[in-house]
């Protein structure tokens, strides 16, 4: 009987374990959303007002989804091509072609699109010298560029959700997943963002696009971003 009460008691806890989870991946979604939702649609009118695509003009969107041009673009039906390691289900709009691809060596001539395009994709990467050969490629085949990344320096890691965790050895960024929000949630994502992302500092990020302008992104008077323009 002991036992009996002993299982019942420890399948509540699971089930209160797991439904907190759902909550918590609930709340996740719905602060991802409300909050970095707001800052891709106000930086996506921004790349209309500067970058002012003309209905004619082919955009490379490198590592992106058909979502963004769909959802929070609102304006513009330019043709998208889409490069990324891997797709799930694409739209069926025809306006977009989907490659598998390298963002480090892509397929396309030079200057075969009028704009390349990229948001938080370039820290995924891996070393600095993969991002060099990003920044490089992304120069190389498009007139126009805007390429956009996660600041090192803003105090709030943008992937983990964790304070300064940026700054500390992987090792460490390891063991201190599980206290991050992101480690909450999923902690197998968690610890794979910990092994491929490198944020970039100004310096570098200049470094990598030595012909652009470099915007600063900003929340509260902090760089949150940056983005690499080329007109």
């Amino acid at each position: 009987m002991e036992r009996k009460d002993s299982f019942h008691q420890s399948g509540k806890g699971a089930t209160v374990t797991r439904a907190w989870m759902i909550n918590m991946s609930f709340n996740y979604l719905v602060l991802h959303y409300q909050i970095f939702g707001r800052f891709r649609r106000r930086r996506m009118k921004q790349f209309f007002s500067v970058i002012a695509p003309k209905s004619m003009d082919h955009l490379l969107d490198i590592g992106g989804a058909a979502h963004t041009w769909v959802a929070d673009a609102g304006e513009g039906h330019f043709p998208v091509t889409l490069i990324n390691l891997r797709f799930g289900s694409g739209s069926g709009d025809k306006r977009f072609t989907y490659m598998v691809g390298d963002a480090t060596n892509l397929p396309f001539a030079e200057r075969a699109f009028d704009i390349a395009y990229s948001n938080s994709v370039i820290e995924h990467v891996g070393s600095f010298e993969k991002q060099r050969a990003f920044a490089n490629e992304a120069r190389r085949v498009a007139h126009k560029i805007w390429i956009q990344t996660p600041a090192r320096s803003f105090p709030i890691e943008a992937h983990l959700l964790a304070p300064y965790i940026q700054y500390l050895p992987r090792k460490v960024q390891h063991w201190l997943v599980p206290l991050t929000v992101r480690g909450m949630i999923n902690r197998k994502v968690a610890h794979q963002c910990v092994d491929e992302v490198r944020l970039l500092t100004l310096r570098e990020f200049k470094g990598l696009f030595p012909d652009c302008r470099i915007l600063k992104e900003r929340i509260l008077g902090i760089t949150k971003s940056y983005i690499a323009v080329r007109l």
